[in-house]
């Protein structure tokens, strides 16, 4: 268990935790001159159970907030410090909302400083302490009056902390493991340590973490936690690392990065959240306002742009997205908290919804949809309403980062489908997978009806015409699959359904058996559009529009306008570009030009028509045939 103290300036949170532990919390020389503590302090000390518990003694002075926010983030039990001579203060009521705000539901209240005050002053500050309290998570917080000088209640607290350190604290092992930074430093003859509170997952002495939001990789050479060396570490214990890595220095290491395993290394400037506005905010928040974003040990800027109104009231909550000036990491659940520009006020804070926020879109009826969805619990539960609206699927890879959770752990809906792209495998529903198969098939249906003449579209028209929504890699898996089985077949790149033929009508017909002589006795350099409807006396309209309705039909290629080769031509092509590389490992222009025996221009027309229909990959002045390709399945000659 991890305790945090929190509370205003000089209520005695460093005496209380010296009178607990027999420790001094604050270390640091400008602390000890001014009397104040100015950063996080850490203890660990043995309190009667044979186990040392970990203390975070936070500072109270208003100036210092962000650096109370970098260790609070870790805290499992609240302890709250309230000065009995002073009562509730403005950093005692910031600093109870801050614990609220990041999901702290553990709390033990001690009021110092009892030997000032007579019993009538004690009796108003525990009420007034219970009042502040009663409306919140931590209303029923044990209250225990202390005196750090003599002793006096200190045993009691004692007692409390040991019984709530053998509860529970909710963290496990599982997920990857996940470290906020809110301390670097050196050590001579060990190099650069890092501590933070670790909170996923396990981490053991030689496992390889990347720094976030850098990507450094780095490596763990020595381990403390509960202050003992260890050989494994896992979440909810306070971490020190020893870490290496190539020209590793301590100024590559800042409080509020994060340590990760690699699968969840994705920084991210949006960050959708379930935010809350504090109930003592004189206004409302309006739509973009600028904010302090703290979020593990990360203090960063950004505005906060509503999602479901153009402004929130004080003590409402709403959906938001975080529009970071800086990268982040977050998970799932995350807790964070906002402040205002100035970073003079805690305007309130909330959860991580979704930490890969889409720049568009983000106030569609479906992506609110998503969002209320994400307000439960977890993946399982938000799992069936996120596949339902998902036009494209959803990523698994995304989804693991997104929550924290292996996918070998995962409980996906009995409806749900796995679909192969070239990106990766998505996840859809399969209601939802057919309706978009159905789309596609019905598409392509209006565009016979609108174009008869047409033999069909290629992937990327059809792409557009049917289903502009999806991205490419899902459309094309989606359309693989109906050619596969049947509902869609392809001539050379058309599309269309197995009925749909483009008929010649008997003039067109008469007309090709005229001009097909005069295409194939040209071979590699066929007559031209205008030569042909010349040589026929026809007009050259009528020549250009037959030549593309054969090439709709696969009969012809049109390699430059006007310019159409038969297909077997093309063919006879695909077989010689085989045979040059076969002989000199890459095509090169010159080559080609010499090998097929036409001038440069058109051979080099030639070899840009192999590039645009995906028969060849230029690589600088040279070519190379794509082993993928239909025309790559052209014999050798």
């Amino acid at each position: 268990m991890i305790i945090g103290t929190a509370g205003h300036i000089d209520h005695g949170k460093t005496a209380l935790l010296k009178a607990l532990t027999g420790l001094e919390g604050d270390r640091r020389p400008a602390e000890r001159e001014r009397g104040i503590t100015i950063d996080l302090g850490y203890l660990h000390a043995d309190l009667g159970d044979g186990r040392p518990t970990a203390f975070i003694d936070v500072p109270g002075h208003e100036r210092f907030v962000h650096n109370m926010l970098a260790g609070a983030c870790g805290i499992d039990l609240l302890l709250l410090v309230v000065a009995a001579d002073d009562g509730v203060m403005p950093q005692t009521r910031e600093h109870l909302a801050i614990a609220e705000l990041l999901g702290i539901r553990r709390a033990l209240v001690a009021l110092t400083k009892i030997d000032r005050v007579d019993d009538r002053r004690l009796a108003e500050v525990q009420s007034e302490v219970a009042a502040l309290l009663a409306p919140g998570p931590l209303a029923d917080a044990e209250l225990f009056p202390v005196d750090s000088l003599s002793g006096r209640g200190i045993d009691a607290l004692r007692q409390a902390i040991l019984t709530e350190a053998a509860r529970p604290t909710g963290r496990g092992g599982d997920g990857h493991f996940r470290l906020p930074i809110d301390r670097a430093f050196s050590v001579s003859g060990a190099g650069v340590v890092v501590t933070g509170t670790a909170f996923a997952g396990r981490v053991s002495v030689g496992d390889e973490l990347v720094l976030s939001p850098s990507g450094r990789t780095l490596r763990v050479r020595g381990l403390h936690a509960r202050n003992l060396q260890v050989e494994e570490a896992e979440a909810g214990q306070r971490v020190a690392l020893n870490i290496t890595g190539e020209r590793l220095a301590l100024e590559h290491i800042h409080r509020g990065d994060w340590l990760l395993a690699q699968p969840l290394l994705a920084p991210t400037t949006r960050v959708d959240i379930e935010l809350r506005l504090l109930p003592g905010e004189a206004h409302d928040l309006a739509h973009w306002t600028p904010v302090h974003a703290h979020l593990g040990a990360q203090d960063v800027t950004g505005r906060v742009a509503l999602l479901e109104a153009n402004s929130l009231a004080p003590g409402r909550s709403g959906l938001a997205q975080l529009l970071l000036n800086a990268p982040v990491h977050a998970v799932h659940g995350d807790r964070l908290v906002l402040r205002d520009q100035s970073a003079q006020r805690t305007l309130g804070g909330g959860r991580v919804l979704d930490p890969f926020a889409p720049a568009r879109n983000r106030r569609t009826p479906e992506r609110l949809a998503q969002l209320q969805a994400l307000r439960g619990d977890g993946l399982e539960t938000a799992l069936p309403t996120l596949l339902g609206v998902a036009d494209n699927g959803l990523d698994p890879q995304r989804l693991e980062r997104q929550f924290n959770r292996p996918r070998s752990g995962w409980a996906l809906p009995a409806d749900a489908l796995e679909i192969a792209t070239r990106l990766g495998p998505r996840l859809f529903a399969k209601e939802r997978w057919n309706s978009l198969g159905q789309q596609l098939l019905a598409g392509l249906a209006r565009f016979h009806a609108e174009l008869p003449d047409e033999l069909g579209p290629d992937r990327d028209r059809l792409r557009r015409y049917a289903l502009s929504e999806l991205e490419r890699p899902v459309f094309i898996a989606l359309l693989e699959q109906h050619l596969a089985s049947g509902d869609v077949q392809s001539s050379g790149p058309w599309l269309h359904l197995p009925d749909h033929r483009v008929q010649l009508s008997d003039a067109d017909e008469a007309l090709r058996q005229r001009i097909w002589p005069l295409m194939e006795a040209g071979h590699f350099d066929p007559p031209w559009v205008r030569d042909l409807a010349r040589e026929l006396t026809v007009e050259e309209g009528a020549m250009r529009q037959l030549e593309r309705k054969l090439a709709r039909l696969g009969l012809l290629h049109q390699v430059v306008k006007d310019l159409f080769y038969p297909d077997q031509a093309i063919q006879q092509l695909a077989m010689h570009a085989r045979q040059l590389q076969d002989e000199q490992g890459t095509i090169k222009a010159a080559a080609w030009r010499d090998h097929i025996g036409i001038g440069r221009k058109r051979s080099i027309q030639l070899l840009e028509y192999f590039d645009r229909i995906g028969f060849t990959r230029r690589i600088g002045d040279q070519r190379k045939i794509r082993e993928d390709s239909a025309l790559a399945q052209v014999p050798k000659p």
